[in-house]
């Protein structure tokens, strides 16, 4: 291969490492999921270190995606996407070895680190690498493909793993795999140059700040309580330093988070939706993975294997809405993805204790498209409405936006589950005849615990069969309450978005 700013002389084997890389970061995010129970028992972890060794990927992910991106415009993306790339290997050998909670956290935020420096970094080798429009629009829905598919194998691969070959195998799994990407990405990646722009060092310390204390606030708050003074703290943080950053970056004449990424109507609303739709969508199908485990009886593995279905149709979709978009813009795409996932929330909302999978079967394939539809856009959007030299930075716009609107829609939602959960178990308590401390007790166990163990030990027989019901049923309730209102989130950004593009052209710019 030549040296310069020529394109790639083997497009179909860069796509191959991208999407190779954008696959890992998914799949293994979710993959740990499944572990979690087996690697609790053998590190001694409680339920508190279990929530950190799946948070602090996200929380890392989240906090430096925005600044990664700006890494591989200024040293060059064919680096950036390397050392991306070698960062989550070396975590992942860090997590497989680790025999504390102190090494596992590590690993996970090493692992975090190194997903967010080379996901922006493929997106904008992918610019280079296809000159062609519309050959770049599908390349990046492919790209869109692998890692929709990531995230539903995550569930579907992690409990196989874990069962077969021990919960470490979920971290090592990923270093052959790796190993072969990279000697790949060595021969075949381009040498797109550097940009030659000004570092923004209070722009990056603000917004690693404010994103790492906004997503560590919206995950703690469900566990320690809004009002605990560690909440609050990151919460306050969180609005100060993102002020901050609104502010130094409105001010400097190359800023970290240009203003002129969302001047178009069309960036306006890919901005809009790849945020709300993150937040409805990702609240809502978080929460059905537990009602799949706890109500309805599915192991884990089999949770995840119920999403395939849905994982095919994001795969088949998502090169079919990157034709849509280059052919007739994105209003067509972001509409109907908004309105299947809407609808897709409403109907599993319908469901209760005793559903069959032939029952709501229906459903997974339409939330495959609908994703398909909504997320594939986004990113050939903001890419395309970027400087060629700010691509990068354009991808870690959509992933930051993806992820915090994810991570605030999982916590919103958990709130109103929750909410409507500790009412519901109250009153049937009560109503039963259980005196109100006794009331009060079981509340607090489920809630803690989850309607499947939050009673265990206490009731025996018959009464542990009703209180099972109770929790079953109050947990379901809180169910539909916060899918309903994810669909809500979804119908109202469906709406905003016919509203900023009601004058846009039908054909992309």
């Amino acid at each position: 291969m030549r040296r310069g700013t020529d394109p790639a002389r083997y497009p179909w084997l860069v796509l191959a490492v991208v999407c190779t890389g954008v696959f890992m970061a998914m799949l293994d995010n979710l993959a740990v999921t499944n572990a979690l129970p087996t690697m609790g028992e053998e590190l001694s972890l409680g339920i508190s270190g279990l929530q950190w060794a799946m948070a602090s990927y996200t929380l890392v992910l989240a906090a430096t995606l925005l600044s990664a991106g700006t890494v591989g415009d200024l040293m060059g993306q064919r680096w950036a996407f390397l050392a991306g790339l070698i960062g989550f290997m070396a975590g992942s050998a860090i997590g497989s070895a680790a025999t504390t909670l102190a090494t596992l956290v590590a690993g996970r935020a090493l692992q975090g680190l190194g997903a967010a420096v080379l996901l922006p970094a493929g997106a904008a080798l992918l610019r280079h690498t296809y000159p062609d429009a519309a050959a770049r629009a599908r390349a990046l829905g492919v790209r869109g493909a692998a890692g929709g598919l990531g995230v539903a194998l995550g569930p579907a691969v992690g409990g196989p793993l874990t069962e077969v070959l021990g919960w470490r195998s979920v971290f090592w799994i990923n270093l052959p795999v790796g190993a072969a990407a990279l000697l790949v990405a060595l021969r075949v990646l381009p040498r797109p140059p550097a940009t030659p722009v000004r570092w923004d060092p209070a722009g990056q310390v603000l917004a690693v700040t404010g994103l790492g204390s906004l997503v560590y606030g919206l995950v703690q708050g469900p566990v320690d309580g809004w009002g605990a003074p560690a909440v609050v703290a990151a919460l306050a943080v969180a609005a100060a330093a993102l002020s901050a950053f609104a502010a130094v970056e409105a001010r400097v004449s190359l800023p970290l988070l240009s203003p002129a990424h969302f001047r178009d109507p069309a960036s306006r609303a890919t901005a809009v939706a790849c945020f709300s739709s993150s937040m409805g969508l990702f609240g809502g199908t978080f929460f059905l993975s537990i009602y799949l485990q706890d109500i309805l009886g599915w192991s884990a593995a089999g949770a995840g294997a119920v999403f395939l279905s849905a994982s095919a149709f994001i795969a088949l979709t998502a090169p079919v809405a990157a034709l849509l978009t280059v052919r007739r813009g994105i209003r067509a795409p972001l509409v109907l993805g908004l309105a299947l996932n809407t609808l897709v929330l409403l109907g599993f909302s319908c469901y209760g204790r005793d559903a069959a999978y032939a029952s709501y079967a229906w459903l997974l394939p339409a939330l495959g498209v609908g994703t398909g539809l909504l997320f594939v856009p986004t990113v050939i959007t903001l890419i395309e409405h970027a400087p060629a030299d700010r691509a990068g930075t354009a991808s870690a716009v959509v992933d930051t936006l993806r992820e915090v609107g994810g991570v605030l829609g999982v916590a919103a939602l958990g709130s109103v589950l929750t909410a409507r959960m500790r009412v519901a178990l109250h009153d049937r308590a009560t109503d039963a005849g259980l005196p109100p401390d006794m009331a009060d007790h079981l509340v607090r166990a489920v809630v803690t615990d989850g309607p499947a163990h939050g009673f265990t030990g206490s009731y025996t027989g018959a009464g542990a069969l009703r209180v099972t019901s109770w929790a079953e049923d109050s947990f379901i309730d809180g169910l539909r309450l916060a899918l309903r209102c994810g669909a809500v989130v979804l119908a109202c950004t469906l709406v905003m978005v016919l509203v900023l593009l009601r004058r846009a052209p039908t054909k992309r710019a």
